[in-house]
């Protein structure tokens, strides 16, 4: 049978929008995963230092003033308990010479009070380093800006106590695949101007976006060093006067 142009026209429309709406439905199912954990006015559900953090205009501020420089670096914690597979989306606001990070799967380095261990998507003001990602007081850098590495086992465990030097010594990291030019990929990331970062965290895989474009991704294969689940939290680094800030926090835990 030989259908009208008419009629078939009018099947494509409705399937058509049929599909947006089925997309447009999903999509926001998913949108509705995340969940703010953070109420733009207080600062209830976090640890911190008041010293150093507080709210502003609606973001978390960490801040050093010529009064307060940091002999350690302090962190904000979210008392919300340790996350393992999460997805993060947050933006950020950071000064020409700050440094800081969002911190994941960390644990607790109690020699220093509000201090964290363990995996930090990186942020600077200069743009060298944002969206590397380092491994704070352990392993240091795991993958810089513009790679996909493999981390493979060691044959014990790599912490502060070994030294700076010892720990930059270890062998574990395998460049798997060039994602980009590193300079390249930090012209993406706008100075003196709103970033946001989107980490996705599966199993003992960590990818980080920055501006919505993969900066960097490591398989961690190191059983002895790695961490599976830990505390979440935002960094200021010690150095000069600085300040960062963050906002339009998201979480979805998978």
């Amino acid at each position: 049978m030989k259908l009208s142009t008419s009629y078939t026209l009018k099947s494509v429309a409705v399937l058509t929008a049929t599909v947006l709406f089925l997309a447009g439905f999903m999509s926001k199912e998913k949108e509705s995963d995340f969940v703010s954990i953070f109420d733009g006015k207080t600062l209830d559900g976090w640890e911190y230092n008041p010293v150093y953090w507080s709210v502003k205009d609606g973001a978390i501020v960490g801040e050093i003033t010529p009064e307060t420089i940091l002999k350690a670096n302090t962190f904000i914690i979210w008392k919300g308990g340790e996350l393992g597979d999460f997805e993060l989306k947050v933006d950020y606001w950071i000064s020409e010479k700050g440094n800081s990070g969002v911190q994941y799967r960390s644990d607790r380095f109690t020699e220093v009070p509000y201090a964290l261990r363990g995996y930090q998507a990186d942020i600077d003001g200069g743009n060298r380093y944002t969206g590397q990602n380092y491994e704070e007081r352990k392993r240091t850098t795991l993958a810089y800006r513009g790679q996909k590495t493999r981390i493979t086992s060691q044959p014990d465990s790599i912490t502060e106590v070994r030294g700076y030097v010892e720990r930059n010594a270890w062998k574990g990291l395998n460049l798997v695949e060039e994602l980009g030019d590193r300079e390249e990929l930090g012209n993406l990331i706008k100075k003196g101007d709103w970033n946001s970062i989107h980490l996705v965290i599966k199993g003992n895989v960590m990818k980080h976006y920055v501006n919505g474009v993969l900066m960097s991704e490591v398989h961690d294969e190191d059983a002895k060093n790695r961490m599976l689940s830990g505390l979440m939290g935002f960094q200021v680094h010690v150095g000069p006067p600085m300040k960062v800030m963050f906002k339009n926090i998201q979480l979805k835990k998978m």
